[in-house]
């Protein structure tokens, strides 16, 4: 995105996405699978394998960045897609994404997949206006190949190859027994041959209506209906939005008829399409579901959002009414609910259905569309609760660090963190990037200030640039800083939803892994905080502060000399309770049909007919 801003890249002045789940929950299996396939990248990462799992709270981050550099953006209310495709043509203007679903989507200006930009490739028209190479995608160039086809035939095409909202089994009926035309040589892959073969049979027919009924002589007659039915419904998806995000960007405000059809406040509709709160509230609001993202993380141990459980269950308690007002069942004739949400988890490599009961809060606190109206110190108070941090330890912190501390004095205060003196040490110095960052940018500092500024900034930098470089991920303590993010992630949400009683932290200079890992590994071996810090008298200071306030919330036995700390861990071993005895009821999930994967990507392949074994989707 910066690199995007720094050339005046035209068209990237906003930015649309994904909001919560679909209020139909049609995407669940969809979902599910990915959380599936996040925990086993996540595992291979873990244990020196290959994979790609984005941090925890990049979201956040990215929403950050996006408002520093001044880009308006909007968050729909649930799936962008159609939206987007709808705005974009209003506008005339590609659409960059990584989604391929976009091949599908009728894009007057194209589609531009993120991964086609040479990012490092900044060129030049005439010496006066910067470019980075990029491709776009054509639809009209596309059917172009394909005998000049109908493009309205390829939403038929994306449903019958299955994608996010339908796969269905009985299609496999359809595409054993239709002849579709190979198109290519015997030497390509299975799927490879499928989607060339579907798509040069549908070349032949001259509009969606006369290809669906095509397909469905291929299947028994009492299953056409309903196929049928499925299909057509599948198909809109690709169609154009009733929503004018436009206007958003005009007024600041627009008009959603699925999130006004739910009742829901006016401040939760505004806060979440300016990306205030989370599209974890909106699931938890709407579905009264969510699903807790894998972290590099022991695979051996609970997952770590276990440690942030009690956060979320005050989340649930002040959208609980809400949730049981937006409940379009009658609960007369049944007898009182459980006021409880699902929250889909990880359990070792695989993920189950926990349900978790909401905190019952008071009656001022318990409606959602008077939330804002409650004092800044109510609001303060109920945040502070929750983390169980006293106001008085949090007064001598600067305000932009007092969240992360509160944050850290809940995260100490849970024994299963398994948190050692040198977590906590490395946590809290990674904490002083802003800061330094700010002396290094004050004007009015003094040049003896600034210089030990530079120099610490420039050794936590050589720190991270020496982790990066190949030291070996000790799994133990990456789990700790997991426990730690999902804390911080919830104590946000929790905050956002209060609307911010405590300002809320600049995440881009507030942790970084890569540092955080290199200063434990230093502290452990001989390096000590002392010496560290003895290069900059005001990081120092800074420093001791927070550790001050974090320390009486750190178990005892995190000072004692290792030593005399063995015997209360064996004790402690014994006392610690199996992670399933409080996590309430579990559903399993049994194997569903869809493999999460880009499943359109195969064309924007330049050469569709060049196209080796090797990319076959399966």
């Amino acid at each position: 995105m910066a690199m995007l801003f720094s050339i005046v890249f035209p068209s990237i002045q906003t930015w649309s996405s994904d909001g919560g789940c679909d209020i139909s929950d049609k995407k669940l299996t969809t979902l599910k699978d990915r959380a599936r396939e996040k925990i086993q990248m996540a595992h291979s990462l873990s244990v020196g394998g290959s994979g790609y799992v984005c941090p925890l709270l990049i979201r956040e981050v990215f929403i950050q960045v996006l408002i520093k550099l001044q880009v308006c953006f909007v968050q729909c209310f649930s799936e962008a897609d159609r939206d987007i495709m709808t705005l974009a043509n209003h506008w005339n203007c590609p659409v960059l994404s990584s989604d391929s679903d976009f091949c599908i989507f009728d894009l007057k200006a194209g589609f531009c997949p993120l991964n086609s930009f040479q990012w490092r490739n900044i060129n030049t028209i005439k010496g006066t206006q910067n470019y980075i190479p990029a491709k776009c995608f054509s639809l009209d160039a596309f059917c172009h190949h394909f005998s000049n086809m109908n493009k309205a035939l390829l939403p038929l095409f994306a449903v019958l190859c299955g994608n996010d909202h339908i796969n269905l089994p009985i299609m496999e009926t359809f595409l054993s027994k239709a002849c579709l035309p190979l198109g290519a040589t015997s030497s390509k892959g299975r799927r490879h041959h499928r989607i060339l073969g579907l798509l040069n049979w549908l070349s032949h027919f001259a509009n969606p209506t006369e290809a669906l009924d095509n397909v469905l002589k291929y299947l028994p007659k009492k299953d056409r209906e309903n196929v049928k039915e499925l299909l057509c419904c599948s198909m809109e998806e690709y169609q154009q939005s009733q929503v004018k995000l436009q206007d958003f960007f005009q007024c600041g405000t627009y008009v959603c008829p699925d999130a006004l059809n739910l009742g829901l406040p006016e401040w939760v509709l505004v806060a979440l399409a300016k990306g205030q709160l989370s599209p974890f509230i909106s699931d938890a609001l709407v579905l009264r579901r969510t699903i807790l993202h894998t972290q590099v993380e022991n695979m051996q141990q609970p997952n770590a959002h276990r440690i942030s459980q009690p956060i979320r269950q005050i989340i649930y308690g002040l959208l609980l009414n809400a949730s049981l007002h937006l409940d379009k069942t009658s609960r007369n004739a049944l007898p009182p609910q459980p006021l409880a949400f699902s929250e889909v988890e990880r359990i070792n490599k695989n993920i189950k259905t926990s349900i978790i009961d909401a905190v019952e809060l008071a009656k001022d606190h318990s409606d959602l569309s008077k939330l804002t109206e409650l004092s800044l110190r109510r609001r303060q108070m109920l945040l502070l609760e929750t983390l169980k941090v006293k106001q008085t330890i949090l007064e001598p912190i600067p305000a932009s660090l007092k969240l992360p501390v509160a944050v850290s004095c809940y995260w100490l205060q849970h024994t299963e963190t398994k948190t050692k003196l040198h977590h906590l040490q490395s946590l809290l110095l990674t904490m002083l990037l802003g800061p330094l960052t700010s002396i290094i940018n004050s004007p009015g500092k003094e040049e003896l200030q600034e210089d030990g500024a530079k120099m610490l900034y420039a050794e936590f930098q050589r720190v991270k640039v020496q982790t990066r470089l190949g030291t070996r991920l000790d799994l133990d303590t990456a789990h700790i800083f997991c426990q730690w993010q999902s804390c911080l992630q919830m104590g946000m949400y929790l905050n956002q939803l209060l609307s911010t009683p405590l300002p809320e932290p600049d995440l881009t200079r507030l942790y970084s892994g890569s540092l955080v890992h290199g200063l434990c590994q230093q502290l452990l071996a001989s390096t000590s905080v002392e010496s560290l810090l003895s290069m900059c008298p005001e990081a120092k200071q800074l420093y001791e502060h927070l550790f001050n306030a974090t320390r009486s919330y750190a178990p005892t036995e995190i000072f004692l000399p290792k030593g005399k700390s063995n015997s209360k861990k064996k004790r402690q071993k014994k006392q610690n309770t199996s992670y399933s005895k409080n996590r309430g009821r579990t559903t399993a999930h049994t194997k569903c049909w869809y493999k999460g994967n880009n499943r359109f990507g195969l064309l924007m392949v330049e050469n569709l007919e060049e196209h080796n074994e090797a990319s076959d989707l399966e």
